[in-house]
């Protein structure tokens, strides 16, 4: 079903299948991690511990569902390069958001939402030919 409505997206938007499946995953892996931030704060932990085991716990779930779900590999042995990808992804994210506020975008959530979309594209590309590359 996840198959059909990913190819059926792909026809309607002409937007390849693949990173069709990666933008809907990525949701769901973060509204996992995002679940768990909540959870953790609800618990009881400081926000720094809730963001610190939500990130940590949040990118195995994610290791797991983009490669199977995306890009089709189920091994961990490209869990390192997965780590380093998120730290990339971090270190862009900052840069973009500094960029953008130095340019004159002061709205911090405009600039996290466009940053977020920059981000999630070189994260694609990063996960596709550096993680989950076809060996």
């Amino acid at each position: 079903m996840f198959t059909r409505f990913c190819n059926y997206l792909s026809a309607l938007t002409h937007i390849p299948e693949q990173f069709i499946r990666f933008l809907l995953i990525g949701s769901l892996n973060t509204a996992f991690a995002y679940g768990l931030y909540s959870l953790f704060i609800f618990i009881g932990l400081h926000y720094a511990l809730a963001i610190f085991f939500s990130t940590v716990i949040g990118i195995f779930f994610s290791f797991k569902t983009f490669g199977k779900w995306v890009f089709f590999h189920s091994g961990n042995r490209r869990l390192l390069r997965f780590f380093a990808v998120y730290a990339i992804g971090y270190f862009l994210n900052v840069g973009i958001l500094k960029a953008l506020t130095a340019g004159g975008i002061t709205n911090l959530y405009l600039a996290g939402l466009i940053s977020s979309f920059l981000v999630a594209m070189c994260s694609f590309f990063l996960n596709k030919f550096f993680v989950f590359r076809k060996d």
